[in-house]
Parts: structure tokens; sequence; C-alpha cells
């Protein structure tokens, strides 16, 4: 993690996420079960991506359907999952983040990106001097280091693979051991 990294949160506007991304969107408009597993695949997806990148990350989803207070989970050190309070939207939620960290610089991050796709979300966040991402460049920048990742993992799997004793035998020893091994 980079010190420029260090101090970054990333709100994330968690149901705007997944209209906005092919792979999240539930089949059925009345589908709880498949939005459940559209939330599941979003936080995987970005537990992941702000353990690369290094971010604070809180997921942000409108309290759909519950009249119920808000709550927080810690899923990572890196990563929250919030839902908002009855009646409270995840905008106005991310939104009155933004407010208060402009007027509170020294206990908050020094940089807010607020991914969204909703135009007048990001007008009102970026006018409090956050950053903004849209849903389709989180969504890739999400996919590049899953790539990122699986090649990482991949190299590392060739690595130790090299380093076992079979790979260090001469052919001879090999076929020795080949046909101790037939009997």
């Amino acid at each position: 993690m980079t010190a420029a990294s260090a101090s970054v949160l990333l709100l994330v506007d968690g149901y705007n996420m997944i209209g906005a991304w092919k792979t999240l969107k539930p089949k059925g408009a009345s589908d709880r079960s498949g939005l459940e597993a559209s939330r599941l695949r979003l936080v995987r997806d970005l537990i992941d991506y702000s353990a690369f990148q290094g971010y604070t990350t809180q997921v942000v989803f409108d309290a759909q359907q519950r009249d119920s207070p808000g709550n927080c989970e810690h899923m990572t050190e890196q990563l929250t999952i919030y839902f908002t309070d009855f009646g409270q939207t995840a905008d106005s939620y991310i939104e009155r983040y933004c407010a208060l960290a402009r007027h509170d610089y020294s206990s908050l991050p020094q940089r807010i990106i607020v991914a969204t796709s909703d135009r007048v979300h990001q007008l009102t966040v970026v006018g409090y001097g956050a950053e903004w991402m849209s849903a389709q460049q989180l969504f890739l920048d999400v996919q590049a280091v899953n790539q990122l990742i699986r090649q990482k993992r991949q190299k590392a799997d060739r690595q130790s693979e090299r380093r076992s004793l079979a790979h260090r035998l001469d052919p001879a020893a090999k076929q020795r051991l080949e046909q101790l091994r037939r009997g």
C-alpha cells in the first residue's frame, strides 16, 4: 500500500453499481434472492479491489423495504457495508459524509472517491470536494485488478511448482523413482 492510497476512502453507491454492472443485475425485478446474490458478488469483488488498491471502502445500500435503523457490517479491515436508516437514501448518506469531510479535514481521509453514475449525485459530491468515478469505470478497474491478481497467482504457482523436488531431479533419478512407484 502506498502512502497516497493509505488515505483514500472509496464510497460506493451499492444499488447503483448493481443496476449498472451487467454481471450483477438480478434476473427479475422482484427477485429478492437475486438481489442478495448481487450484493454479495459486488462486495466480494470490492474486497479484492480494495485490498489490492489499499483503499478503505464503504459500500452503501439504501434501506429498501426495511423499517429498521441503519447498520454497519465490517467485512474486512478495508471494507464496510452500510445499510442506511429507514427513509434515508445511499445518495443522501454519501452526500452528507462528503459535506462533513469538507469541514473536518483533520480526522477524515485526504481523498474521497464516490462511485456512482447518478449525474446529480456526481455534481453534488464533486461540489463538496470529493472525486467521482462512474460505475463503468469502477467495473473496468475491478476487472483489471482481478486480472492482475490472477496473473500474480499463476506466476506464484509456476514458481512454487519449479521449486518442487521433482523438478530438481535429473532424468535418470526420475525414471528410477517411477520404476519404484510402479513396483
